[in-house]
C-alpha cells in the first residue's frame, strides 16, 4: 500500500474573482450603499459605503490631477487612520502601486524603501508617539524646506516628486497637505477617473510590501489586485462574514493582516471596518468591541494576551463577538482556548501564511473539532496547493513527517520588486518556498513546527522551539515564552527560554527545571532562562528571534 504524501489542493464551489479592487469596491457600494463601511474611532470619523466611495473617488481624482499615473509608486507611511484606507482604494482605482512603509521605520530604512521602490509620491503622517515623520523626511529631503510642492527635486531621492502630509500644522513649504490633495478632485471629472479605471487589469501589480526579513535588507513583495482581493475574500468566507458583520481591526494596516484580511475582507462582503486607535491599546480595543457591538476581532497572539490580562477585562461586554482571526505568529494553544471561552469568540479562526502569498494559505474551519482548531493552522485555502518537502532533497515528504511548506496558486506574489535573484531563489516552478517547517496529518490539517533557520541542533539532536514553547505554556504562572538556540562550544547549540510571567505570579529557574523533569527529554531542557517583560518584535507582532539571540549572547558573554 503506497504511503500518503504531504500534498493538498483546495477545492471550492466559489470561483476566483476576476475583477480589479476598484471595480469590486464599486460593486459592493452599489449593493450596500447605506451600510457602515469605515469607522475610525480615534479620529471620530464614520462613513457609509456611499460616503466612503465619495472620499475614495475624490482622492483618486486628486492624485490624477497631481500627475500620478498607472504603475507609479505611491508610498504611505502612517499608523492606522481613515486616510490610509482611502489611499488604499484610491490608488487601486487609478492603477498606482501602493508602497506600504512600516510606521516604525527611521531615516535609513525609509531611504532604502523609497529608493528601492523608486517611490514617486509619499503620503505621511506628521508625527505619531516618538516618530517625527515630517522631520525624518526633511532630513532625507532638505529641499522640502525650500521648494514648492509642485517643483520638488530631491538630490538623495531623485524619483520622489511629491510629498503629502496628513498633518497641516507640520507640513513644510515643499509639502502638499491632505486638504490640498482632496481639493484638487474638482479639476478631474468622474468620467475621466472611470476611463482610467477601465484600463486596469486584475493581474496588474497594485501593492509592494517590504518583508521584515530576519536577515539582510527587506525585500518588496509585489502583489496584484488578483492576489490580495481574492485572499481577502476567501479569508472572510472562512469566517462566514456578511454585510451585517462589524470587524475591529487593531492590527497595522501597512501589513497584509490589516489591509488584506481586514480592509479587503470587509469590502468583499459589505462588512464594517473599525479602527479602534492609531496604535494598539488593549483597553481601547475592548472598549471599541463593546461600544460598536463588534462581531469579529483581529489580532496577533500578543494582542489577545494583553486584552485577556488587562485588569479591566471583566468590565467589558464582549457578547456580540462571534469570530475573528488570530495570526501573525505562532498561536499558543492555551491562549486560543481562553479567547474562545472568555471572549465569546466561539468561531475564531487561526490563519497562516506570509506576505509573499497575499498572505493566507491555511485557515482553521469554524466547525472543526476544538483540538484541530487549537493545535493546527487548519486546512488548505480554496484554489491553492501546498506540499511539504525535504529541505535537503526537495522531495515531498510523507504525511506525519516534517518538511518545508511550499505554496502554489493565485496567491503567490508576482515577485520581489526589482530583485530578480531573490525572486528566483524563493519561487521554483511556481512554488513559493516559505522557510517554515510543518507537519501534515491524514486529514490534511497542518501544524507549523518552526522555521528551517529556527531549528536548534544540540549535540546532533534536533530540537523544535515551537514544541518547547507549547510545553511551557502549560505552566500556570507563564504568560508567554519564546525558545531560541545559543551557540555552545561543546554541543554546537544550547537551548534558551525567555519567560514572561503572569502579573502577580513568581517563578525562578530551579522551579522551571523541576517542572521539566520527567516531562521532556533531558537534552530539550533549556540550559539558560531569561525572565522578561517583553520580546523584541516587529510592529506586526512578529517575534524577532535573531535579536533575542544577539541580546542573549551579549548578556551571557558568548562570542
Amino acid at each position: 500500500m503506497s504511503k500518503q504524501l504531504s500534498y493538498v489542493s483546495g477545492k471550492s464551489e466559489r470561483p476566483l474573482i476576476g475583477m480589479t479592487i476598484g471595480d469590486l469596491f464599486d460593486q459592493t457600494v452599489a449593493s450596500f450603499p447605506n451600510n457602515d463601511a469605515l469607522i475610525s474611532r480615534h479620529q471620530n470619523l464614520r462613513y457609509t459605503y456611499q460616503e466612503l466611495q465619495e472620499e475614495v473617488n475624490r482622492c483618486a481624482r486628486g492624485l490624477l490631477k497631481m500627475g500620478v499615473t498607472k504603475g507609479e509608486r505611491v508610498g504611505i507611511w502612517s499608523p492606522n487612520n481613515a486616510q490610509w484606507c482611502i489611499t488604499q482604494f484610491a490608488t487601486a482605482k487609478i492603477g498606482a502601486i501602493l508602497v506600504n512603509i512600516n510606521p516604525s521605520y527611521r531615516t535609513h530604512e525609509l531611504e532604502y524603501a523609497l529608493k528601492q521602490s523608486a517611490t514617486n509620491t509619499l503620503i505621511l503622517e506628521g508625527e505619531f508617539k516618538v516618530s517625527k515623520y515630517a522631520e525624518i523626511i526633511c532630513e532625507l529631503v532638505p529641499e522640502l524646506h525650500t521648494s514648492t510642492p509642485q517643483n520638488l527635486t530631491s538630490k538623495k531621492l531623485p524619483e520622489l516628486k511629491r510629498v503629502i502630509c496628513l498633518d497641516e500644522d507640520l507640513a513644510t513649504e515643499g509639502m502638499y497637505t491632505w486638504s490640498d490633495l482632496m481639493a484638487m478632485h474638482d479639476q478631474v471629472t468622474e468620467a475621466a477617473l472611470a476611463d482610467v479605471q477601465k484600463t486596469l487589469q486584475f493581474d496588474d501589480p497594485i501593492n509592494i510590501q517590504y518583508t521584515s526579513g530576519t536577515t539582510g535588507a527587506p525585500k518588496g513583495a509585489t502583489l496584484s489586485h488578483h492576489n490580495i482581493l481574492n485572499n481577502g475574500y476567501f479569508v472572510a468566507e472562512g469566517m462566514a462574514l456578511t454585510d451585517q458583520d462589524r470587524v475591529v481591526i487593531p492590527v497595522p494596516l501597512y501589513h497584509c493582516f490589516g489591509m488584506v484580511m481586514g480592509n479587503l475582507g470587509c469590502i468583499t462582503h459589505g462588512s464594517t471596518m473599525i479602527y479602534p486607535s492609531d496604535g494598539f491599546d488593549p483597553e481601547t480595543t475592548l472598549q471599541t468591541v463593546e461600544e460598536e457591538k463588534a462581531t469579529a476581532l483581529y489580532g496577533v497572539p500578543t494582542m489577545f494576551i494583553a486584552e485577556l490580562e488587562h485588569p479591566n477585562f471583566a468590565n467589558y461586554d464582549l457578547s456580540h463577538l462571534r469570530t475573528g482571526i488570530m495570526a501573525g505568529s505562532n498561536c499558543p494553544i492555551e491562549v486560543m482556548k481562553k479567547v474562545i471561552a472568555q471572549m465569546n469568540m466561539k468561531d475564531v479562526t487561526i490563519c497562516y501564511g506570509m506576505t509573499e502569498t497575499s498572505p493566507v494559505s491555511f485557515q482553521t474551519r469554524m466547525d472543526a473539532p476544538l483540538e484541530k482548531r487549537v493545535s493546527t493552522v487548519g486546512t488548505i485555502h480554496p484554489h491553492l496547493e501546498v506540499k511539504l518537502v525535504d529541505p535537503e532533497s526537495g522531495e515531498v515528504v510523507e504525511r506525519g513527517e516534517k518538511g518545508e511548506l511550499c505554496t502554489r496558486g493565485y496567491s503567490v506574489m508576482l515577485g520581489y520588486w526589482n530583485n530578480e535573484q531573490a525572486t528566483q531563489e524563493s519561487i521554483v516552478n511556481g512554488w513559493m518556498h516559505t522557510g517554515d517547517l510543518a507537519q501534515m496529518d491524514e486529514e490534511g490539517y497542518v501544524a507549523i513546527t518552526g522555521r528551517i533557520k529556527d531549528l536548534i541542533i544540540r549535540g546532533g539532536e534536533n530540537i523544535y522551539p515551537r514544541e518547547l514553547e507549547e510545553f511551557f505554556y502549560t505552566h500556570p504562572a507563564i504568560s508567554d515564552v519564546q525558545v531560541i538556540g545559543i551557540p555552545d562550544q561543546k554541543y554546537g547549540e544550547e537551548v534558551m527560554a525567555w519567560i514572561k510571567v503572569h502579573e502577580g505570579k513568581s517563578l525562578n529557574e530551579d522551579e522551571l527545571k523541576a517542572f521539566c523533569k520527567g516531562k521532556i527529554a533531558h537534552y530539550k531542557v533549556p540550559r539558560y532562562f531569561k525572565f522578561t517583560q517583553d520580546f523584541p518584535m516587529t510592529v506586526t507582532g512578529k517575534i524577532q528571534k535573531f535579536k533575542m539571540r544577539d541580546m542573549s549572547m551579549e548578556e551571557l558573554g558568548i562570542r
